[in-house]
């Protein structure tokens, strides 16, 4: 039987099956480096908790969270924009061009972000500072590659590449960990060169050069892109705001050791941050290109199923933490209500997992102001509350704030992607804005055969 269409439903159940088929080799390949990397982190931590003091412990906390506002931003300002640019390329040339666009800006930011981190960390630290400031650096570069080798079809390299950052890792940390005495800057030096073995291995699997460059022409590029990247570059920074309010600002009012037992949880709960952004990594290409062919519908219900489907892995995985929180010998969980704040950090991280499909979306939408507008208010009421339960009650109990910032994410998040992609399958809107990338050449074949 032939649809409306014209086309076999028979075929076109088995395109969607075959599509299918290929999004999950590939997303179970993207996750497999990213659960790996999930484990070592995971893994070194909990031999951290054991060992380290409250202070130092929180400082690698502290570090850690620099570390990902560091790949968010490089995320926002180069990974993302080269994952949908390299995704509609035409032609190897032009998706060379971006290659080299982004991963230069990439190499700068980086370069960036360690300077930060060095002098951060002079001001806690006696020694290490500068294997800090290289491992974030490396860190973020690394986080670069592995999102513009999938958007290369090369996923293979950055999965071998994730694994001899693990396994470099894990001896070279075993090799300094000694006697545990001035451990945190041995532990930063074993991964900056665990980072830099992953990259090395990473560019020589791919049998291509990596080449950067800061002449006219790739700053021109970058120029015109630079509005709305500099509109994704606000919404990160308020979504960091939201999303690190407790980190930062419960680091300011008690110093390190005060966020140690909530670092202490919270990184028990890294898993699932790092499952969003490999389901982020893997469909944000995929569901670009169906928008610009128009296919809302199909659209909309791949976000309804993938956040059930993340929001119940968020659910089972924090009722699991509680439950085995309050048996982890650590220094840094001593003497502090370990259920309220795994309870709070449940909270937060399934609000996560619920909002990460609607944000995607509003990201391929180029929808920057509206995700900097939400994230920027519901930073500053989550802020204002933390800084409230701060003065009233202790550290843990700031993120109820946390909580209730993330929880007006996922609101505001749903009801704009709801509305957007509801008025585009009405017929509303012959195509869905693409300010930064412009026009599907589709529609525009479509467009000048209207006016024929």
């Amino acid at each position: 039987m032939l649809d409306r269409e014209g086309g076999s439903c028979d075929a076109r159940c088995a395109m969607k099956l075959t599509d299918l088929t290929r999004i999950t080799r590939r997303l179970v390949l993207m996750l497999s480096g990213e659960a790996m990397q999930s484990g070592f982190h995971f893994a070194l931590n909990i031999a951290l908790l054991r060992v380290l003091s409250a202070r130092d412990f929180g400082v690698f906390a502290i570090v850690m969270v620099i570390g990902g506002l560091g790949l968010a931003y490089i995320r926002a300002l180069t990974a993302m924009p080269a994952t949908v640019l390299i995704g509609r390329s035409r032609t190897r040339r032009a998706a060379d061009a971006y290659d080299v666009t982004f991963g230069s800006g990439a190499v700068l930011l980086s370069t960036l972000i360690a300077i930060g981190v060095v002098l951060l960390l002079n001001v806690w630290l006696d020694s290490g500072a500068l294997a800090g400031g290289c491992f974030v650096g490396l860190w973020s570069m690394r986080s670069y590659l592995r999102v513009a080798f999938f958007a290369r079809r090369r996923q293979r390299a950055a999965t071998i590449g994730d694994f001899a950052f693990i396994l470099s890792g894990a001896v070279i940390s075993f090799a300094l960990w000694g006697n545990g005495e001035n451990l945190l800057p041995r532990i930063f030096l074993a991964l900056a060169v665990a980072n830099a073995i992953g990259i090395a291995v990473m560019l020589v699997l791919s049998r291509r050069p990596f080449r950067i460059s800061y002449r006219n022409r790739v700053r021109q590029r970058y120029a015109r892109l630079w509005d709305q990247l500099g509109w994704s570059g606000l919404s990160v920074t308020a979504a960091n705001l939201q999303g690190q309010a407790v980190a930062l600002l419960v680091t300011a009012f008690g110093g390190p050791a005060a966020y140690a037992p909530i670092a202490a949880t919270l990184v028990l709960f890294s898993p699932l941050r790092v499952i969003a952004t490999a389901l982020g990594n893997m469909l944000q290409p995929e569901l670009s290109g169906e928008l610009a062919r128009g296919e809302a519908g199909h659209v909309w219900h791949q976000t309804k199923v993938w956040s059930f489907i993340a929001g119940l892995v968020g659910l089972v995985y924090g009722a699991v933490i509680i439950i085995i929180l309050p048996r982890i010998d650590s220094h840094a969980l001593q003497g502090s209500p370990v259920r309220l704040i795994g309870f709070f950090a449940c909270v937060i991280y399934t609000m996560m997992m619920f909002y990460v499909m609607p944000r995607i979306l509003l990201e391929v939408m180029t929808a920057f102001r509206t995700v900097a507008l939400i994230t920027a208010v519901a930073g500053v009421v989550g802020a204002a509350l933390v800084v409230a339960i701060l003065f009233v009650a202790p550290p843990a109990n700031a993120l109820a704030g946390g909580a209730v910032s993330e929880a007006l994410v996922v609101a505001a998040s749903w009801v704009v992607v709801y509305r957007r992609l509801h008025r585009a399958r009405a017929g509303a809107e012959a195509e869905i804005p693409d300010l930064l990338y412009g026009p599907h050449p589709s529609a525009q074949s479509t467009a000048s055969r209207t006016k024929r």
